[in-house]
């Protein structure tokens, strides 16, 4: 609606301006829309930005946008939630995500397109609360690639430590966990950085020792779950991955393992709340594979949103013993 009301006047009156309509990758209804000529009904939306977390375009703004907008952007929770700590920093103003969605747009698109000049970001909304202010401050610096998080694998030797130390070299870090586990530790770590070369030039170092490195930086399951969690694989019969959308009420909680409990054990969970209005959760669960479409049902049949996450890389490394 506000991109469509934007882009009628800003055309009535100046259409040579250029006006961009941006969208959260997890919520992008009307890209989705304009991409493919006709209105697009998403199945689910990521609310983290839950002032534009649309499922369906409303006609008349699809018409508007599809007749008026120059091009529309998509970006991702993190570059949300750095957007959040620019403004904070410049202005002393805390918006909500769906206000700094914009502000997150206008940098990626100038970045992507090399855009100078005069550039105007409508900002809308200050509906924070200190949950949600938690959150988004401990991925603002992942979204701003001030911090970047990775995985490596030493060797469970005498001096493996130390070298794995020198090897990050003059990058301070910000985050660190280690587990001693099998032949080979996992390492869990976040160093400060200014650029994304300085990410490369990091895991190729990493590399040339012997140290197998991946970026999860970008990895949503990471950055909210597995980043707070105390690693450690164990051998677990049929254990998955799944993250649940659950909302924020009395007994809803108890509403899905009502769905689930006692034919399938809980292995292991992790929440968080981020102030809005339903909350991510995480469980381990012991599914075997003839059972699998069964239990997808019973998940269908409780109406929660959810994600089988078992293959994620992180959880594959540092938590299932192959």
């Amino acid at each position: 609606g506000l991109a469509a009301g934007i882009a009628a006047y800003i055309k009535a009156i100046r259409p040579e301006v250029k006006v961009i309509g941006v969208e959260p990758a997890g919520a992008n209804a009307m890209a989705l829309s304009l991409a493919r000529g006709a209105r697009v009904k998403l199945s689910k939306v990521d609310g983290f930005a839950d002032g534009v977390a649309v499922r369906e375009p409303g006609r008349d703004c699809f018409e508007i946008c599809q007749a008026m907008l120059d091009g529309i952007i998509t970006v991702k929770t993190d570059q949300i939630a750095a957007a959040i700590k620019d403004v904070f920093g410049d202005t002393r103003s805390i918006l909500e995500p769906a206000g700094a969605v914009a502000v997150a747009g206008a940098k990626a698109y100038c970045t992507a397109h090399g855009v100078t000049g005069n550039v105007v970001a409508i900002t809308s909304g200050a509906n924070m609360n200190f949950d949600r202010l938690r959150v988004i401050s401990e991925i603002a610096d992942q979204g701003g690639k001030e911090e970047a998080t990775l995985l490596s694998i030493i060797p469970e030797k005498n001096g493996a430590f130390k070298k794995f130390v020198e090897t990050v070299g003059d990058r301070s870090i910000s985050e660190f966990k280690y587990r001693i586990q099998d032949a080979n530790a996992r390492v869990l770590y976040s160093i400060v950085v200014s650029n994304q070369s300085e990410v490369e030039d990091t895991i190729k170092r990493m590399k040339a020792q012997g140290f197998e490195t991946v970026d999860l930086s970008n990895d949503a399951t990471t950055q909210f779950h597995l980043r707070h969690m105390t690693g450690g694989r164990v051998k677990v019969e049929n254990e998955v991955l799944y993250k649940v959308e659950i909302p924020e009420r009395a007994g809803a909680l108890g509403n899905f393992l009502d769905f689930i409990s006692p034919k399938w054990a809980i292995t292991m969970t992790h929440y968080r709340s981020d102030g809005g209005r339903v909350g991510q959760v995480l469980f381990g669960i012991q599914v075997p594979d003839a059972e699998r479409d069964e239990f997808e049902k019973c998940l269908n049949e409780c109406e929660y949103s959810y994600d089988d996450m078992s293959s994620n890389i992180a959880f594959q490394t540092m938590f299932v013993n192959h």
